[in-house]
C-alpha cells in the first residue's frame, strides 16, 4: 500500500524508517518530511497546517493510510477530513484527540471512569484559580487547558510560584487562547514513565513502557524540554504493572469514550507517575511521544503498517504486536540556546563516520551545499539497540561522541534511573 507520514521531526523520521521496512509498504510519502526523511520516502511540500491541502493530495495521490505524527493536525480534525473522503488515518478524530487538545476534557473523563489521576479543579476566572491555590498550597501544579507545545505545566514549589503561572497563562496570555482555561492538580510525587498503545477503537494493544528525560541538564536540572532523551523498556514499569495501567487506566479510558460516541482509533500516550499508590496519569498524548517513539520503534518486531492499517480497520489482534528481546537508547543532540532558542546553520560533522549499528533520527536539520546543518532546537536524535540497557546507552554514547556541532547540547545521564532500578 501507499502511506504517507505527516509531519518533519524526529518522531516522524522513526515512524518513516520503521514503515519504510514494512513488506506491505509499495511507496512511502512524508508531507512535509525533511532533508533526512527524503532519503526513504518522497517528500511532499504541504504545511501540516493546511488539513484541506494534505487530504485533496492524498486522494488524488491514491494513498491508503495517512499516519499523523504531531498533535496539532489531529486536534484540528484531519482525520475526520481524511476520513470523509475515504481515506485510512492512522490517528484519533477530533473529538478523540480532546484527551490531548484539552487537559480539563481528559480530566474530567478520567473523573467519570475512575481512572487514577491528580485531584484538580478547572478555572476561566484567574482570581478563584488563585483563592484555590491558597487554600491547597504547595508544592501544586498549573497546567494551560489547550496545546502549549510541551510547554504548558508548571511545577510550583511555592504559591507565589503557582499565582505567578496563573497570571502569565491566563493575563499575560503567554499560550493564546491555549491558557483561557487552566487546571490546577495536586503534585503528584514518584518516578515518571510512558506506556503508548495501539488502539482500534475496541481493542487495546500496550507498546513496551519508556522514560522520557524533560529536563535540558543532568540530574534532571534546569528548565523543561520537549524531551532530551529516552530508554525501553523502563524497568520501573514491571510486567504486573504494565497490565494494571492497561486494565485500570487505558481501558476505562477508552471504553468510556465509546459510551460518549467517541471512537478512539490510534497511539493513546499515557504519561504516568508510578506514586507510592500505584500508577496514575500525568496527562495523556493522542500521538505517538517525542523522543519515546524513536526508542521504542526499533524494539517493534512487527510490520508498523500492518499493526496501524488495522487500528484503522478495527481489526487489531494482540498478536499482530511482538517485541525483541533488547533494550534501546536514544539520546538527544540539542543546539546553542535550547530550549529558550534554537541556533541554525551549524555543519553537523561525523554522520557518514558512523558505523550500521547507530539509527540517527533527525529532528531539526536541513541540508546545505550536500551538508547536514541545524535547523532547529532539538537537532538528532541518536539510538542503539543492545541485549541490555546498559550495552544500549554505551553504545549510543559512543556514536554521540562521533557526532560534532557547535553548541551541541547532551545530557550525559539517559537511562541511568533505569540502570538504578536494575541494580
Amino acid at each position: 500500500m501507499k502511506v504517507a507520514v505527516i509531519g518533519s521531526g524526529g518522531r516522524e523520521h522513526a515512524l518513516a524508517w520503521k514503515l519504510a521496512q514494512s513488506k506491505t509498504v509499495e511507496k512511502l510519502y512524508a508531507i512535509p518530511g525533511s532533508a533526512a526523511m527524503a532519503e526513504i520516502a518522497e517528500c511532499i511540500d504541504i504545511p501540516v497546517s493546511d488539513l484541506e491541502k494534505i487530504a485533496v493530495y492524498c486522494c488524488g495521490e491514491g494513498i491508503d493510510m495517512l499516519v499523523v505524527g504531531p498533535e496539532v493536525p489531529l486536534t484540528e480534525g484531519l482525520a475526520d477530513i481524511c476520513q470523509a473522503k475515504g481515506l485510512a488515518v492512522f490517528g484519533p478524530n477530533k473529538a478523540a484527540a480532546q484527551m490531548e487538545g484539552s487537559k480539563a476534557f481528559a480530566k474530567d473523563i478520567m473523573k467519570k471512569y475512575h481512572v487514577p489521576t491528580a485531584a484538580y479543579a478547572t478555572f476561566t476566572d484567574g482570581e478563584a484559580a488563585k483563592k484555590y491555590i491558597h487554600e491547597q498550597g504547595a508544592p501544586i501544579v498549573v497546567k494551560a487547558d489547550g496545546l502549549a507545545a510541551g510547554k504548558g505545566v508548571v511545577v510550583a514549589q511555592t504559591e507565589e510560584e503557582a499565582v505567578e503561572a496563573v497570571n502569565a497563562m491566563m493575563e499575560d496570555h503567554i499560550f493564546g487562547a491555549s491558557g483561557g482555561r487552566i487546571v490546577v492538580e495536586e503534585c503528584m510525587v514518584g518516578e515518571e514513565a510512558s506506556l503508548l498503545a495501539f488502539v482500534d477503537g475496541k481493542t487495546i494493544v500496550p507498546m513496551i513502557s519508556a522514560q522520557d528525560h524533560k529536563r535540558i541538564f543532568d540530574n534532571d536540572e534546569g528548565p523543561n524540554t520537549g524531551g532530551m532523551g529516552a530508554y525501553a523498556p523502563a524497568p520501573v514499569m514491571t510486567p504486573e504493572l504494565v497490565k494494571e495501567v492497561e486494565e485500570k487506566i487505558l481501558r476505562p479510558v477508552v471504553d468510556g469514550l465509546a459510551q460518549e460516541g467517541i471512537v478512539y482509533q490510534g497511539c493513546l500516550y499515557a504519561g504516568l507517575m508510578i506514586t507510592a499508590d500505584g500508577p496514575k496519569v500525568v496527562e495523556f498524548n493522542c500521538r505517538f511521544g517525542d523522543p519515546e517513539t524513536q526508542a521504542v520503534l526499533p524494539l517493534l518486531d512487527g510490520d508498523l503498517a500492518e499493526i496501524m492499517y488495522a487500528c484503522t480497520q478495527g481489526t487489531l489482534t494482540k498478536d499482530m504486536v511482538a517485541w525483541k528481546d533488547a533494550s534501546a537508547c536514544c539520546v538527544i543532540m540539542a543546539s546553542a540556546g535550547y530550549p529558550a532558542s534554537s541556533h541554525k546553520g551549524d555543519v553537523i560533522s561525523g554522520l557518514d563516520a558512523l558505523d550500521d549499528t547507530a539509527m540517527v533520527f533527525h529532528s531539526g536539520t536541513a541540508k546545505k551545499d550536500g551538508q547536514y546543518v541545524t535547523n532547529g532546537g532539538r537537532v538528532l536524535g541518536v539510538t542503539a539497540v543492545a541485549p541490555t540497557l546498559k550495552e544500549s546507552i554505551d553504545e549510543a554514547y559512543r556514536h554521540v561522541a562521533a557526532i560534532h556541532f557547535d553548541g551541541q547540547q547532551v545530557r550525559s545521564d539517559i537511562g541511568a534511573k533505569g540502570l538504578k532500578h536494575l541494580q
